[in-house]
Formats: C-alpha cells, structure tokens, sequence
C-alpha cells in the first residue's frame, strides 16, 4: 500500500524546494498548487464563472489574471469565500484521483492548506516545513513581487505557526538551512518514509 505523506508549511517556507527535492527519489509530487492551476486554465468551463463574478478584468487573453485574484480575494472576505466554494471541490475531486492512482512506496502529497482544509485526513503523516515569518515575508516579496500587506495578509489566512507545529509527524527547519543540509534531510526522511510501507 502506497503511503501519503502531507507536506505543508506557511507561504513562502520551501515546500516547492522539498517536493523537487523528494522528487530526485523518484517520489510521485502531488501537488495542490499545480492542480488549482489545472482547473482555471485558459478555456476552463469555470473561468466563466469566475469572469461574471469579478469582472472581465480577470481574465487577460483568456486566462486567470492569478496576481489581481490574489489581491481581490486576500482583501475581501466575501469574494474569497465564493472562490473557494467555486473551486475547492474541483481541486479536492482532481486530488483525490491523483492519490488514487498513485504508485510507490509512499506519494508526497504538497497542499498549502493542508490543515486548514482538512486534506490531512488523506495522509498517513504530515511533514511541515517551518519559516520564521520574517523570512517568509522577504522571500515571497522577492520571488514574485507580491506586497507586503498582502503576504501578511495570506499569513494571517492561514493556519497559526505554532498549531501547524503542533499537527506535524516531522518538521524541517528551513529558516537558515542550506540547500546540502536540506538535501541531507530528504534523503534521510526518504529513507524513513520507504520504511513505513514494509
């Protein structure tokens, strides 16, 4: 039997950098974020929807307008509850396909919003990648320019640091680690994780 491992953490705490990582043992990534960009993609019968309820200015040539959504939905309470009641079911249905046809030892399932969403209750453990908040600040800034009130504001929409602390089997400390250290790690859980399926 194939064994699912949760990996989350806050924005902008490395689990994109895990899961390439994991994906060097040749571990299946099932990747929350990738499958939310599956369901809006250009031509999506929901993009529709979406454009009738935020206006065309969402859609450019067709596609998500993801920076503006971003914005709209982490200031407004309202709007990002519709989107998420849009869009949730579609990703968990695309989500709980993949992880049925998953093969292996044991699958890597990423989801931001693991706990917040319950999605932990598909895992056999949960895996956190912890940041402090300082760092998740600098590092999402850099990476896509987003600003600052709104990466505070996506922090604050998540889970507490301290709870997601509190739900984790294993926790990786990505404030200061080196890409080696990281590298060290993975391999180590690696081989925990095989383990676990014998």
């Amino acid at each position: 039997m194939t064994v699912v491992i949760g990996l989350t953490g806050g924005i902008g705490s490395g689990k994109s950098t895990l899961s390439k990582l994991f994906l060097a043992h040749q571990v299946v990534i099932i990747d929350a974020d990738a499958i939310a960009r599956l369901v809006v993609q250009k031509d999506q019968p929901v993009l529709a929807e979406i454009s009738a309820y935020f206006g065309p200015e969402i859609l450019i040539n067709g596609q998500l307008n993801r920076p503006l959504l971003r914005r709209i939905i982490f200031s407004d309470e309202n709007k990002k509850a519709y989107l998420n009641a849009l869009l949730h079911p579609l990703i968990r249905t695309e989500m709980l396909l993949q992880l049925q046809h998953a093969r292996g030892d044991y699958v890597i399932f990423e989801a931001p919003l693991l706990f917040e969403n319950n999605l932990d209750v598909f895992c056999d453990h949960c895996l956190v990648v912890d940041v402090d908040e300082e760092i998740q600040l600098q590092r999402v800034s850099a990476r896509d320019n987003t600003d600052i009130a709104t990466i505070k504001a996506i922090i604050a929409s998540q889970i507490g640091r301290e709870a997601r602390l509190s739900r984790a089997d294993f926790v990786i400390n990505n404030s200061t680690a080196s890409l080696t250290q990281l590298k060290d790690e993975v391999t180590k859980l690696d081989h925990k994780f095989r383990s676990f399926s014998i």
